[in-house]
């Protein structure tokens, strides 16, 4: 049987690039699962992002749900939709796509990959600092790489970990490991990430960068 994998898209007022992002998912490395594409609008309020994911839906429609928040839930509270989501329809793993097109999706297979070649992986993310050459020719301004360094380096010396890139919002997770009520209190604002990163250190839960 294929295991379930959720993909879903976090956008909010950035409609207008999910047609170009859609196309990017690398669909082909993704055929041994039952994969399913979640799009939660966070409210944007925006006419066109009505019509920029209708285009989609009636593009790609056979295999993408797409949510309205009714409120502005914030970038975290718009993740945890997605993962409760992907917990009621019993899915075993997620991946996180941005609608912003901030984080490129044909690494997303490479990701879930290396959580079910290592089922001691709680969740894989993807480091924009591995190789920081490729930071700044991806256009990431310089102040942002040395403040990136520097409170990776604070995090690591806190935490006892070797993370190169604690502040990216690229994360596959393996939803067996992780318990539904760890994402409750994580913060409902852009620290969602680092606060969960935060909370699987201290389970001692592994988190590979790719």
């Amino acid at each position: 049987m294929k295991k379930k994998l959720l993909i879903f898209i976090v956008t909010y007022k950035a409609s207008f690039r999910l047609l170009r992002l859609i196309q990017k998912i690398p669909y082909k490395k993704l055929t041994s699962f039952n994969y399913n594409i979640y799009i939660s609008d966070d409210h944007s309020e925006d006419l066109s992002t009505f019509k920029y994911i209708k285009l989609v839906k009636n593009r790609y429609g056979s295999n993408i749900k797409v949510n309205y928040n009714k409120k502005n839930l914030g970038y975290g509270g718009n993740i945890k939709k997605c993962i409760n989501y992907a917990y009621k329809n019993n899915f075993s793993y997620a991946v996180m796509i941005h609608g912003d097109n901030q984080y490129d999706p044909k690494y997303s297979s490479i990701m879930i990959e290396n959580l079910i070649r290592n089922s001691d992986l709680t969740a894989a993310v993807g480091s924009r600092m591995i190789n920081k050459m490729n930071a700044i020719k991806g256009k990431m301004p310089f102040y942002k790489l040395i403040g990136n360094v520097f409170l990776t380096s604070i995090f690591n010396l806190l935490n006892g970990t070797n993370f190169t890139d604690c502040h990216t919002g690229y994360w596959a997770y393996n939803l067996k490991k992780i318990n539904k009520k760890t994402f409750k209190n994580l913060d409902n604002n852009f620290c969602f990430d680092i606060d969960l990163r935060l909370q699987l250190v201290s389970e001692k839960k592994k988190i590979k960068e790719i």
